[in-house]
């Protein structure tokens, strides 16, 4: 198991599969809301799901737009377990907040090397610690 800490933390512990590319995050730009599947045909990690997984990413994108576009796709069920970023923009972050979404950003290191893709994670915001298991 190996322990990644992170600067800023927020949301309830959480466990599940890591879906990981060095790319951003948009909730408007980047993502199908409706379908749950990454949909910018450049994105990396375009045509998969995002429903119901840890995603670890480089960095937040966008504004107002995406925040309240992560609590309206939590009111439908149609959201990741957790965003994990390498840097965060504070709109997103309080998006996060307001969606219940738990997230973690700002490590030692670029995350998305240090997390293998499908790697099973657990996120224990309290302590701002991601576990690889």
């Amino acid at each position: 198991m190996k322990e990644l800490v992170a600067r800023h933390a927020i949301g309830k512990s959480v466990s599940g599969i890591a879906l990981v590319a060095h790319d951003g995050f948009s909730a408007r730009y980047d993502l199908d809301r409706i379908g749950g599947t990454f949909s910018r045909p450049t994105h990396k990690l375009a045509g998969q799901s995002y429903v119901g997984k840890i995603l670890v990413l480089d960095t937040a994108k966008g504004g107002v737009a995406s925040a309240w576009m992560l609590r309206e796709m939590a009111s439908r069920g149609i959201i990741p377990l957790a965003l994990v970023f390498n840097s965060v923009n504070p709109i997103l972050a309080q998006g996060a907040a307001f969606g219940g979404l738990t997230m973690l950003a700002g490590f030692d290191g670029e995350i998305t090397a240090q997390v293998p893709n499908g790697a099973t994670v657990e996120i224990d915001p309290e302590k701002s610690l991601l576990r690889i298991l």
